[in-house]
């Protein structure tokens, strides 16, 4: 699957992250954690995220404790952050919002 692997300029990453401030940028990385109210929403919301993950054949780092999620994104092949790696968290955010978180 061809995709474009062009890396994000500083201002979209600085944007992306003022649209979405629970996003931090570490370690080349984009990376959130999600609390949940119990530890099977939180596995409910990882299976969602999986479904568009694999969807889009494109798959972050998720660390499962107990109740907290998190994810880490970056597209390893290109060498940093692509859009890829936006739109996937923006459509964890939104799955957060929309019925599985508290």
């Amino acid at each position: 699957m061809a995709y474009d692997r062009t890396l994000l300029s500083p201002e979209a990453l600085q944007s992306f992250l003022t649209a979405h401030p629970a996003w931090k940028h570490e370690a080349g990385m984009i990376r959130r954690t999600y609390e949940f109210p119990a530890f099977l929403k939180g596995i409910s919301f990882v299976e969602r995220v999986a479904q568009v993950a694999e969807a889009a054949d494109h798959h972050p780092d998720i660390d499962i404790r107990w109740r907290k999620v998190t994810l880490a994104l970056v597209t390893h092949d290109a060498g940093g952050l692509t859009s890829r790696d936006t739109k996937l968290a923006a459509e964890a955010d939104r799955l957060f919002t929309e019925g599985v978180g508290p």
